[in-house]
């Protein structure tokens, strides 16, 4: 099996070598065929094969099993020492084009890293990241993806038992920015080095005969940050947790714990149990993932320059430039969703929707779904969402007149907004039903009759209309949680 493992090459101090700890009685819930079809990954033919590779009993022929040291800032506060506490990397795998996927095993059992924890995951956080991982994919968004969903056949306890489960995640990498804090923070910038090297190496190849590839780095890694949050604005996605230990340098959305997407339109919307001051309420992703990015710049530092003050200008122009980029990156998107080009009065269109959104208090992406027929003035259902329809209307008005101003004919307009705000997206009263069927029931259908339903986030599919439908007061969904 073409497992090439270059991270394994690197000096043991980036990682544990470590195999999965077995479970008892593995079962396989769901494998995603598609998935390894496009990794020409070799899949078992047997459930109990399959059962027995995606639990860890048996290991892939080629795989060397890694746990990562990474540190991380955790809502604002410096943790050393984090890594991979509940996780084993198998290795990386090699398809017959040359691509590289890591593939990492989830509760998978204790590590060096696990801090006095189980290194176990209860059921429910491998359904929701298996669903909302797949989801993101289908959405267009940067994202680690789930290959495999895994019942292990033994319980978990957390503030009661839960049924466990090992969720079988493929990345492009597994680099944090959290995995340069870990050696910076030691002064061992030689590491810092390596690994940065590796990362350019990985990732951004064409950096290597630049004349400052460090500087370089850093602005490659800011740009896939700026491109990736506006793209979760977009879809009214919110992180949870955007410490820098969840924040790739390969601009792919990682980790999710308690993420959650909005329904009705506030920008303060957080969902976390553990964000208690709203770090990472939604209109404040962009300035964390600048936050975060300016930790990340201060590890590169000597690499950039050996005068520490013409290093730390040009750090700061970089970084303090991603304001601009994301802003860039945001209009283009957050415009598109109105069907305009992001002009200056498209902006202002789309500021002024917004408004008249999180004052009617409407979902966000049924709003905008509904937009797209209001182009022909088919907007019934649209008004219905809204208390104030005379504000609404009046604003119609204003943006079928900048549309006309751009010259974009209704059908080119509905077309376009129709593949930029989805009919589906994984709701959060539709994943915990599906966790909870799981739970209590041992009932899996749920789970996957969500997944296929957002296998076409942007189809209408009538069949499953009552899974664009805004939660019912008794459905709403307050806060998630992380599962560890």
């Amino acid at each position: 099996m073409p497992f090439d493992n270059s991270y394994a090459r690197l000096d043991e101090k980036f990682y544990q070598r470590i195999k999965p700890t077995p479970v008892k009685s593995p079962r396989i819930i769901l494998v995603n065929r598609e998935l390894a079809g496009e990794m020409d990954f070799p899949l078992p033919e047997t459930d109990s094969e399959l059962a027995e590779l995606f639990s860890g009993n048996k290991l892939p022929l080629g795989a060397e099993p890694l746990a990562l040291v990474y540190a991380g800032h955790q809502f604002g506060n410096f943790v050393p020492r984090l890594g991979d506490g509940r996780a084993v990397l198998l290795g990386e795998f090699l398809n017959t084009a040359g691509k590289r996927y890591d593939i990492q095993l989830k509760g998978s059992g204790q590590t060096m890293f696990s801090r006095n924890g189980d290194g176990r995951s209860p059921i429910g956080p491998v359904i929701r990241e298996y669903i909302v991982s797949e989801a993101m994919f289908r959405l267009g968004i940067p994202t680690t993806r789930a290959l495999a969903m895994t019942s292990t056949g033994e319980k978990v306890y957390r503030e009661q038992e839960f049924p466990g489960g090992i969720f079988t995640r493929v990345a492009a990498s597994h680099i944090r920015i959290g995995s340069f804090e870990y050696f910076a923070s030691r002064n061992d910038f030689d590491a810092v080095r390596t690994l940065a090297d590796y990362t350019i190496n990985r990732h951004y190849p064409a950096l290597k005969d630049s004349d400052n590839p460090y500087e370089f780095l850093l602005e490659k890694v800011c740009s896939a940050q700026a491109r990736l949050v506006a793209k979760w604005m977009r879809i009214g996605f919110i992180h949870g947790v955007m410490n820098t230990d969840n924040t790739t340098v390969s601009g792919e959305t990682i980790d999710y714990g308690p993420c959650a997407f909005m329904d009705g339109y506030d920008p303060a919307t957080v969902f976390s149990s553990i964000d208690h001051y709203g770090r990472y309420a939604y209109a404040r992703q962009p300035s964390i993932a600048q936050w975060n990015l300016a930790a990340f710049a201060g590890c590169l530092l000597p690499l950039i320059h050996e005068d520490t003050g013409l290093a730390k200008s040009r750090a700061e122009e970089i970084v303090e430039g991603f304001g601009a980029e994301f802003r860039k990156h945001y209009f283009s998107e957050m415009c598109a969703k109105i069907g305009l080009v992001p002009t200056s009065p498209a902006k202002d269109l789309l500021n002024e929707f917004l408004e008249i959104l999180q004052k009617s208090k409407v979902d966000f992406t049924n709003s905008f779904r509904e937009l797209g027929k209001a182009v022909r003035h088919e907007h019934s259902a649209l008004l219905e969402l809204f208390a104030d329809r005379e504000l609404l209307q009046n604003w119609l008005g204003k943006w079928r007149g900048e549309l006309k101003k751009q010259g974009i004919a209704p059908e080119t307009a509905t077309k376009a907004m129709n593949s930029n705000n989805p009919a589906f997206i994984p709701r959060n009263h539709r994943v915990e039903e599906a966790i909870n069927a799981a739970i209590e029931h041992n009932n899996f259908e749920p789970c996957k009759k969500l997944i296929t339903i957002l296998l076409l986030p942007y189809e209408e599919q009538p069949e499953y209309a009552e899974y664009m439908n805004f939660p019912e007061p008794n459905e709403r969904v307050y806060q998630t949680f992380c599962g560890t």
